[in-house]
């Protein structure tokens, strides 16, 4: 089954209280179970957060740019998808999983370059059977009319 973009998006709080915004992509369950994409990637980004817990203008926009430049090139190349973004309480992070972490970094270079330098960290983990993902999706899903056919 071919990837769509078809996301929700869930309001959420942090343990704090502050807002979190999860945005989470419709993977179709036989990409999961091709076993192909073994590897989770936490691209994440600290910011200093409005009182609500939000990105300002600024990082807010250059957070687009880069979710959109993100989005662009896991187009391109199939070995990386985006399926969550988590944004609040003074953080944003974008979920993946790869093929492979040597992939995923030029994808991410690629994906990037046009931007400038952000403050990024990231980490890898193995998750073959895409815990993360399939315990965000149960916990956050918001089927739209079309689902309920």
């Amino acid at each position: 089954m071919k990837l769509k973009d078809k996301f929700w998006t869930y309001p959420a709080e942090a343990e704090n209280g502050r807002r979190l915004i999860i945005t989470g992509r419709d993977v179709p369950a036989d990409i999961i179970s091709a076993g192909k994409h073994i590897f989770r990637l936490t691209v994440s980004w600290d910011y200093t957060p409005l009182p609500d817990g939000m990105p300002d203008e600024e990082d807010a926009r250059l957070m687009e740019q880069a979710t959109d430049a993100l989005l662009d090139e896991t187009r391109r190349d199939p070995a990386a998808i985006l399926t969550g973004i988590y944004t609040g309480d003074g953080r944003r992070d974008w979920i993946f999983y790869t093929r492979s972490l040597h992939i995923f970094r030029n994808i991410l270079n690629r994906a990037l370059a046009p931007l400038p330098p952000l403050p990024l960290s990231i980490e890898a983990a193995e998750d073959p059977e895409w815990e993360e993902y399939l315990d965000m999706r149960a916990q956050t899903y918001i089927p739209d009319e079309d689902d309920a056919d």
